[in-house]
């Protein structure tokens, strides 16, 4: 029997993922690059490749890559607890995409898709119908136990359904924050209503956790767990937070969508009437 209580260390010792460095790394260096280097010959001379904001946005999405697919979030996720893969999978899916996309001028965006091969594959997986069935049924599908195990027990199979998960998430959140005016972005109330159907399917699997009895990951009752939790409790918080921090990330976002598209209509109703008199 484990101890009631066990520290980070015991459970996850201290390790550095070298293969996250890499890819955080490349990441960071191949856009510093391009904005600086490429971007100026990609814009009309005068126009500015990038903006603060946009470097902002996108070096934070790759240090949430860090946050992540490093240590703790990462060890805990593969060694101790699933609530800890729950909060894996909401940064991978719901902070990383919009983050790197927000960050992401136009003129690179092109560059990377703007392959005559690749960019019709990107306009018909980024419309909304495909987009949210893409994201909704690989979302469902990580969390089928017998995928879960897979995961932790095959580092190339992990690798593989984390990459597919990414890119649904990338489509899921273009018809909201596309950078491409090949991929235009749907109107805000339909950004809206997208949302909020995004913000209801997880109420599918996180009901089975919240409201378990028994555990459904078994691997996850070998391991060691931190705050003395036992399986079900991990399990149920699992649940918690895919269910309420997730909705609540949604439902955030959609409330900022729709008082924008508010103060706009506001705005062009007082031209119009400026006009008129």
């Amino acid at each position: 029997m484990q101890p009631a209580h066990l520290n980070l260390t015991q459970v996850a010792p201290f390790n550095v993922h070298y293969d996250v460095l890499v890819l955080v790394a490349a990441l960071t260096v191949g856009y510093l690059y391009a904005v600086v280097r490429i971007g100026p010959f990609k814009v009309p001379k005068g126009i500015a490749p990038f903006t603060l904001r946009q470097v902002a946005w996108f070096l934070g999405g790759v240090a949430a890559v860090w946050v992540a697919s490093g240590w703790p979030v990462h060890d805990l996720a593969e060694e101790s607890m699933f609530m800890f893969h729950m909060i894996e999978h909401l940064i991978i899916g719901l902070v990383v995409p919009p983050m790197l996309l927000l960050g992401t001028p136009r003129w690179l965006a092109e560059m990377i898709v703007g392959n005559p091969r690749v960019l019709p594959i990107v306009r018909r997986l980024s419309r909304p119908v495909p987009a949210f069935f893409f994201y909704s049924l690989v979302l469902v599908g990580i969390h089928w136990p017998a995928v879960n195990q897979l995961m932790l027990e095959s580092d190339p199979a992990h690798f593989l359904i984390h990459a597919v998960f990414f890119a649904s998430a990338m489509f899921m959140w273009m018809p909201i924050l596309s950078p491409l005016p090949a991929v235009p972005r749907i109107a805000p109330p339909a950004q809206a209503f997208y949302l909020f159907l995004h913000s209801i399917i997880p109420t599918v699997p996180a009901s089975f956790l919240t409201f378990g009895t028994r555990p459904i990951y078994k691997i996850y009752e070998t391991f060691p767990k931190l705050w003395g939790f036992d399986t079900i409790t991990d399990q149920t918080v699992a649940g918690l937070i895919m269910k309420l921090v997730g909705g609540l990330y949604l439902w955030v976002i959609i409330a900022v969508i729709w008082f924008r598209w508010y103060n706009d209509e506001q705005r062009w109703e007082a031209m119009e009437r400026q006009l008129r008199t």
